[in-house]
């Protein structure tokens, strides 16, 4: 065999090799996305007494008076020494919902954490996040209720509220409880203390939105340590 026929065979050989080691790293699958914080609120900055900045407070279903929420000392906040709490209704509707909720974070696809202690209500208690918020009667919403005992998920859509999923779960008044919510696309899973609840399949809100936190009727709540991510 000549030296130049060599040579080229040689080439063949080794492209030929350098194809078949591209085409399997081309078919391996590609590693999980790492997920990337898009806010995180411990509402231990602003001024005592106020709002987070960027925030605001509304209601769906209104009827008297917007609620009172403020950030305040909470001894035994998951992270001290500020919490979010919603002290006072200022309304006696039953059917009112409470939020409170900035639209400064967009969040469409990834996972909404927050802690939240009930601190009272006679018609009801508890809450939770609201997420993928376009305004006050149109969003998401994963509420915890300790009169009950149950966790549920819900879309509102013009202000009417469809539940997509329940459970039941115990979770004392005057504790510590964390709610998580996971969507991607119209997959949405939803855990209570680091253990999974529920599972709904949703169409209803597909627009990225902003993220917050709710309760209903009378329900008094402080909320800690909302992480959103992607």
């Amino acid at each position: 065999m000549s030296a130049a026929r060599y040579a080229t065979l040689a080439f063949s050989v080794l492209c030929s090799a350098c194809s078949s080691a591209s085409d399997g790293r081309e078919s391996m699958s590609a590693p999980p996305k790492p997920s990337m914080r898009l806010a995180a609120f411990a509402f231990d900055e602003g001024v005592l007494g106020a709002l987070p900045p960027g925030w605001k407070t509304e209601g769906t279903q209104q009827r008297g008076p917007l609620a009172t929420w403020e950030v305040r000392a909470e001894a035994d906040a998951p992270s001290r020494p500020n919490a979010l709490t919603l002290t006072k209704t200022n309304h006696a509707s039953g059917g009112t919902f409470n939020l409170c909720w900035t639209d400064r974070v967009r969040f469409e696809d990834g996972r909404v954490e927050v802690a939240l202690r009930a601190n009272g209500g006679e018609a009801d208690q508890g809450g939770g996040p609201i997420w993928r918020v376009l305004d006050k009667d149109n969003y998401y919403v994963c509420r915890a209720n300790p009169l009950e005992n149950n966790v549920r998920v819900y879309y509102v859509v013009h202000g009417s509220r469809t539940e997509l999923a329940s459970a039941d779960a115990t979770l004392p008044s005057h504790q510590w409880h964390t709610i998580a919510v996971e969507q991607h696309g119209d997959h949405i899973v939803c855990f209570l203390n680091g253990a999974k609840l529920l599972e709904a399949t949703d169409h209803h809100l597909p627009r990225p939105g902003g993220v917050g936190v709710w309760t209903k009727a009378d329900a008094a709540t402080s909320f800690d340590d909302l992480e959103v991510t992607q």
